[in-house]
């Protein structure tokens, strides 16, 4: 065997070009529908989604509820609506979601003077 069969010629490396990449090839995230049950903080709302499941021995129906804090970019959501929200990267301690639409707005409180 020569020197020249054991090393492997020099190629070109291709470079890798940055495209935007799509909803549809980061994956699925996941989506949930909830009451906004607080909107104190800057652009964070928390929202309350209910979860309904027979209990695994028993069979009752079971209501569970889970509290998510979500990003709200504009602070377009207020108390009592219900919105939908999408997953999302990390973006502080609590915060993995992101507002993704209002679906339905709540009935205004009255102003009391």
């Amino acid at each position: 065997m020569s020197e020249a069969t054991l090393t492997a010629p020099p190629t070109a490396t291709p470079t890798p070009t940055t495209t935007p990449v799509t909803p549809a090839e980061r994956g699925h995230r996941k989506e949930r529908l909830g009451k906004v049950i607080a909107a104190k903080m800057t652009k964070t709302i928390v929202v309350q989604v209910q979860r309904r499941f027979p209990h695994p021995q028993y069979k009752k129906v079971i209501t569970a509820y889970s509290k998510f804090y979500a990003h709200d970019e504009k602070s377009e959501a207020k108390v009592g609506d219900l919105v939908l929200i999408r997953e999302t990267r990390p973006l502080s301690k609590l915060k993995r979601w992101r507002l993704t639409q209002v679906v339905e707005k709540s009935a205004e409180a009255p102003v009391v003077v």
